[in-house]
């Protein structure tokens, strides 16, 4: 796939087409000078354990990945922290809201959306929930289910990121 930044052809300041290739991770305009930065997106993962060690685990409802394995997440809002974004899409996601994060890891992302290749960091936080029921999908999710780590194939996650993670995880509980 080539790089996005090729996607945008006009400045986005003064809209002049001489918005030209200034480095890997950046375009300058020759008109105004202003200088886009295509940097990656802050995204969030919730792992999610009931009082008997399962994982929540969700299938994904829209592409990418459709109809793959997956976890609670998404991006997170400008003026949101981390723990923020994380607390409301599980909400959205699950209706299940969460009372504590903790903060595992990150792990870099591609997400591509209506063919544009969205370059993410996805932060990845432990959650505990008020209620550890089986909760109902709702959003992007078609369905979610408690899963025992050791029932678990890191390989059925269609999201390069998310399988590397729930692999990090698992191998963590051993």
């Amino acid at each position: 796939m080539k790089h996005p930044l090729r996607l945008f052809g006009f400045c986005p300041r003064c809209g002049s087409n001489k918005f030209k290739v200034n480095d890997f991770k950046s375009k300058r305009c020759e008109e105004c000078g202003f200088v886009l930065y295509f940097n990656a997106q802050a995204a969030t993962v919730a792992i999610i354990q009931n009082n008997k060690g399962e994982i929540l685990v969700a299938r994904r409802a829209k592409e990418p990945a459709k109809g793959t394995l997956d976890l609670p997440g998404g991006f997170v809002d400008s003026f949101e922290t981390g723990e923020e974004g994380i607390t409301r899409e599980v909400l959205e996601e699950t209706g299940l809201r969460v009372t504590d994060t903790r903060y595992l890891f990150s792990l870099p992302n591609k997400y591509v959306y209506s063919g544009f290749e969205e370059h993410t960091l996805d932060l990845f936080y432990l959650c505990t929930v008020h209620d550890d029921s089986l909760p109902t999908a709702h959003d992007d999710v078609a369905e979610l289910r408690w899963l025992s780590p050791q029932d678990i194939n890191p390989e059925d996650f269609g999201l390069e990121s998310i399988h590397k993670g729930v692999d990090r995880f698992i191998q963590s509980l051993k």
